[in-house]
């Protein structure tokens, strides 16, 4: 007996990651954090910790260091979120972008009004959700765990300055 599904069903069936978007590269990031740099120059930074290394972009205008893009991927709900970290060379964030998205749900986080509150935060502050840094309803696992992977690469990024490892 052959089984016949209807459309409908086989889109029901279909995994979550169906829903995934690829809002940029990490290039076209790149260049909306630092348009002015001539060049990037891939770095992996090993975290004094021992955590998962950073995949580090150093944006660089002729030998002036303009700032650091990093990029990184966190479970939202059940999917991975990529996303990339603008941070300049005082330690302050400059922006955060949503690279991709695959959760069905939650995808507010890429609304610019909720990306901008990290803007001008440094490792000083508490970048938690709830906190300093406000919840989506609907999308409350995806803001905490963007939130947490940004406060883990501001801490890296801060201690990396501090001990000489990073320009």
């Amino acid at each position: 007996m052959r089984l016949a599904l209807a459309p409908a069903a086989l889109v029901a069936l279909a995994p979550a990651s169906a829903y995934a978007v690829n809002y940029l590269s990490p290039e076209q990031a790149a260049q909306l954090m630092f348009p002015d740099a001539d060049r990037l120059e891939a770095q992996t930074l090993a975290p004094d910790t021992g955590g998962r290394p950073l995949d580090l972009r150093v944006a660089r205008k002729g030998t002036a260091v303009l700032g650091y893009i990093v990029l990184d991927e966190v479970i939202g709900k059940h999917e991975l979120i990529g996303y990339a970290v603008g941070v300049l060379t005082d330690g302050s964030i400059k922006q955060v972008e949503i690279l991709t998205y695959r959760e069905s749900h939650g995808g507010e986080i890429r609304l610019p009004a909720w990306r901008r509150q990290f803007a001008g935060k440094t490792a000083t502050a508490p970048l938690r959700v709830g906190e300093d840094i406000a919840n989506i309803s609907g999308a409350t696992l995806s803001c905490t765990h963007v939130t947490d992977g940004v406060r883990r690469i501001v801490t890296t990024l801060t201690a990396a300055r501090r001990s000489g490892k990073l320009s």
